[in-house]
Formats: structure tokens, sequence, C-alpha cells
């Protein structure tokens, strides 16, 4: 069964019955948890005061069809989205009744958004290898004093000894050797006896 489009002519004179049903806005007005009782005289005000209002903006939806390249009768979405965003007195539904934009443009941003995440991403983790590598510390026994190294050639300094890490990691006796020697001179007081 096809909709009935015809359209409804705005009243010229008051007969006192609105156009919208007074029982569906009482049913939408009970709806808000603020309003408890709500009289029939301020239903009707509403009732009226919408149906004045949709008025309203059909007739600025009608003038931004008219104003279109090619003036048509039908009113679109876009010409609701038109009125609201050139009339000041509509600003309040900009965002019920937003402007539309193409899907291509959608799917453009979201790829650059997509993009400028990755990028961010690679950026944050060569950023924490670059800390890595600056912040990886050696304890020269002998003066105390720390010097930087590069994780990929850490020299292991442990009482004055220098050795390089790939002689340190074939004895698992000398890496046992070296991180308790590193252990003891990070305290910087030594090795205490526990017995008497």
């Amino acid at each position: 069964m096809p909709y009935n489009t015809t359209a409804i002519p705005p009243r010229k004179e008051v007969t006192g019955q609105p156009a919208l049903p007074l029982a569906r806005v009482k049913k939408i007005i009970a709806q808000d948890p603020d309003i408890g009782i709500c009289s029939n005289n301020a239903a009707f005000i509403i009732t009226m005061a919408s149906e004045m209002f949709i008025q309203h903006l059909a007739s600025e939806a009608q003038n931004m069809a008219k104003l279109d390249r090619k003036p048509r009768k039908n009113i679109q979405y876009k010409d609701l989205a038109n009125a609201v965003a050139h009339h000041d007195n509509l600003e309040f539904l900009e965002d019920t009744i937003p402007k539309t934009v193409p899907y291509k443009d959608i799917k453009y941003q979201a790829g650059a958004t997509r993009a400028r995440i990755q990028r961010d991403s690679v950026d944050a983790a060569a950023g924490t290898l670059a800390a890595a590598a600056t912040t990886t510390t050696t304890t020269n026994g002998t003066s105390g004093k720390k010097r930087r190294s590069s994780p990929l050639t850490t020299a292991v300094t442990t009482n004055g000894v220098h050795g390089h890490a790939s002689s340190a990691a074939g004895e698992p006796g000398a890496q046992l050797e070296a991180g308790t020697m590193q252990a003891s001179d990070a305290d910087g007081d030594g090795d205490v006896s526990m017995t008497g």
C-alpha cells in the first residue's frame, strides 16, 4: 500500500484541533522523568507549538530547495541540513540534523588517521629503542663513573676487568660472576660478612 504523500495545507483559521495527535504527544511528555503530571491545557499548547515549529522548519527547507541549482518541489534531507546550517535560530539542531559527508571523504579521513596512528606508533617504538640504547650504562668498579654504551656492543666492566659481552655470554660461570660483581658494585659498600 503506498504512503499518503499529499501535503497538508497550513490552517488559516483556528479550529481547536491540532494536526499532531494529542494522545501521542502526551505519551512523549510522560517519558520525561522530570515531569510528573502534565495538564491537558499544557499538552495542547506543546502540541500546537510543535506543529508550528515543524511548519517553520519545513518552510525553511522548502526555501533551500527553491535556492538549489535545479529548483525542486520535494524537500530532501540535504535541504533540512542546509536550513539548519544557514539559520541562526535553528542552530540548536546541528547535532540532530548534520550535513551529510560523502563516503569517499570519510574513507579518506579514516585512512589518513590510520596512517598517522601507525606512524606515531613506529616513531614511539624507535624512540623507545633509542632511549634504551642511550640509557644502558655500565659501572667501572674502580672509579664508580658511569658511561653510556650501545646494547649491541655492551662492554662488561667488573672491578676494573674489561671483557666483551660475547665472551661472558659463552661461559655461564663468568656470567654469574659478572652479575654478582655488578650487583655488589651497585651498592657501593661491598660484601658484608654475616658470620661473627
